[in-house]
């Protein structure tokens, strides 16, 4: 939550308003003005008391509704607090202003007294709040504006990654290879490769321009990717899935599940007689890429970058952070996933 920033409001700005209030009220209710010095210091003193206790209100409201779209809850929270709260106070102060002969009037609950006193209070507390909120508005937005350009750059870098992970010689050298190999071997199997092949770099160009997409089209695309690898390493890699219907129109970041298969990949031996086992499964509203750790003596490319670009990304994207655990045995990677928006009723008939 944001800090109020009023220092300099608490020292001179609460006791000159309460000077000008009071010369006001005096005014207003044409009663004379009283050679005594209490009069100013009791007013000063209750003013201190509105502001502090209207302070309350304002970081109240900032912490139950922080965000941009919430702007009209917080607001109408302050405006609730100010009118109760500066009403009561200086319906006090009045009072006790009567009890020690400052306010020299017969009536003792003279309605205009009491009403003016609290109209001065809400009313300048309203105003100066309107200005600690435009403040704080101009803050949120820049945050928010930040927290976009931010997205931005890492929904790109990633999406640099990826690509950059797959038009490498090595990547296009090692497929092509086992292309050719089923070319010779197997025409069925080379056709069926070819087609999974050109299906990752299809997905590959098709995410440019998204942040999000549902869970199933990133399944859909790790069974294409995952089929390569099976093809070029056998025996040595598996894949277990348990992903529920339910999770499917859930939505995740493109390209975050092959990203994370390629970390697997370039720090683990794959090895027939050891196998290298992936599993992808979805609880409690994440999706998690586990595996079996089987480090190189020498890894290649640990995939880090292509890993803290995601946790960046999903700390803009969601509040939920992006899990990561490991030991000797495993490593896991937790991914939020993101409910989808509802759809009207109305659009469900159209």
């Amino acid at each position: 939550m944001q800090r109020l920033n009023d220092r300099w409001m608490r020292l001179l700005g609460v006791p000159i308003l309460a000077l000008l209030g009071q010369g006001m009220m005096y005014g207003y209710t044409n009663v004379p003005y009283p050679n005594d010095w209490r009069i100013p210091l009791f007013f000063v003193l209750g003013t201190i008391v509105v502001w502090e206790t209207n302070r309350i209100g304002i970081l109240l409201s900032r912490r139950q509704f922080p965000e941009l779209a919430q702007t009209w809850k917080r607001v109408l929270l302050q405006l609730v607090w100010f009118v109760i709260f500066s009403t009561l106070i200086r319906i006090a102060q009045t009072v006790v202003y009567q009890l020690v002969g400052l306010w020299h009037d017969k009536d003792t609950f003279a309605f205009k007294a009491y009403f003016f006193n609290a109209l001065v209070s809400v009313v300048g507390t309203v105003q100066i709040a309107a200005v600690f909120e435009g403040i704080y508005l101009y803050e949120r937005w820049k945050v928010s504006y930040t927290e976009a350009q931010e997205l931005k750059k890492a929904s790109l870098q990633s999406q640099l990654d990826t690509l950059k992970s797959h038009i490498n010689p090595h990547f296009l050298f090692n497929n092509l290879n086992s292309l050719s190999a089923l070319i010779d071997s197997d025409a069925r199997q080379a056709e069926r490769f070819l087609d999974e092949f050109s299906s990752v770099y299809r997905y590959l160009l098709q995410q440019q321009n998204r942040n999000l997409c549902p869970l199933a089209d990133e399944l859909t695309f790790i069974d294409a990717y995952f089929y390569l690898l099976k093809t070029r390493y056998g025996e040595g890699i598996s894949l277990q899935k348990d992903i529920a219907p339910d999770y499917e129109d859930h939505l995740i970041s493109p390209l975050t599940l092959q990203m994370l298969f390629e970390q697997i990949i370039s720090q683990n031996i794959i090895d027939a007689g050891s196998p290298l086992l992936i599993q992808l499964y979805a609880r409690d509203q994440m999706v998690y890429v586990e595996s079996n750790r089987q480090p190189k003596a020498v890894a290649g490319d640990t995939g880090q970058p292509g890993l803290q670009n995601i946790i960046a990304k999903y700390r803009l994207l969601s509040q939920v952070a992006v899990l990561v655990q490991q030991n000797e045995h495993i490593v896991r990677v937790g991914i939020p996933l993101i409910a989808p928006t509802p759809v009207p009723p109305s659009l469900h008939s159209t």
